[in-house]
């Protein structure tokens, strides 16, 4: 960990430009995915020796289905890759893996692998890696508020016990801490349905390069704009991480 640095307990990534890494090389867009895979393990190298708690990554959105179908097909074809090729080393190196989204409708045979996953590295405890798939952050809250609706319903919750607090139980991040800092590369500046709820007091870092090209150094830049904030958390007084 690099000294005079405050580090968030929890940073999630948009992960973008791998597209528009590859034009920019002349390259397919398939390379620019293949590239950040390699982009990921170096991201999820430097959370854990940063000394950062929970990692999460916004790996395939609920709208990223409206791709060209042969795009689509190689994500996910990259996310079985990725799970058959990288997990157990995650494993043997303290990682947890946590998948959040909505699994329905999802090939059996990949909820079973992610399922597997989770499992085989749910005792870990140096880096929460939090994988985003088939996630958008207004269907969690249109899951949760249908669920609570369904209680109300039911006899079972009365609406005067409903408090931002209960809400949080209900979403996909349950029992996890709120990002700290939310990091996108490619230069676009705006959150694309992630984390929604999640990210109210979140510190914003916008980086320019594509996410192909991420590494430990553009972390650690990200992670001096973070310790150079002051998070209020909609106070007066600057508060700590």
């Amino acid at each position: 960990m690099r000294t005079g640095l405050k580090i968030p307990r929890h940073a999630a990534i948009i992960m973008d430009g791998n597209g528009r890494w590859a034009s920019a090389r002349g390259l397919p867009r398939s390379a620019g995915h293949k590239a950040g895979i390699d982009a990921l393990r170096s991201a999820v190298r430097a959370a854990a020796d940063f000394g950062i708690e929970y990692l999460t990554i916004y790996s395939f959105s609920t709208e990223n289905w409206k791709r060209p179908r042969a795009e689509v097909l190689f994500l996910l074809e990259l996310l079985r890759r990725f799970i058959r090729q990288d997990v157990a080393e995650l494993h043997a190196s303290g990682v947890r893996i946590r998948v959040i989204g909505d699994r329905q409708g999802l090939e059996k045979s990949l909820v079973t692998m992610l399922e597997d996953a989770e499992a085989l590295t749910r005792e870990n405890t140096k880096l929460n890696l939090v994988v985003a798939f088939n996630y958008g952050s207004r269907q969690e809250l249109t899951r949760a508020t249908r669920v609570i609706a369904e209680k109300v319903a039911a006899g079972e919750l009365d609406p005067a016990h409903i408090t931002p607090e209960l809400l949080d139980t209900y979403l996909d991040t349950a029992h996890m801490p709120a990002p700290d800092l939310l990091i996108r590369t490619g230069g676009e500046e705006r959150i694309s349905n992630f984390l929604l709820w999640q990210s109210a007091y979140a510190e914003f870092v916008f980086i320019p390069e594509f996410w192909p090209d991420f590494n430990a150094e553009i972390f650690a830049r990200a992670l001096q704009e973070y310790s150079s904030r002051e998070r209020r958390f909609g106070g007066l007084k600057a508060q700590s991480a």
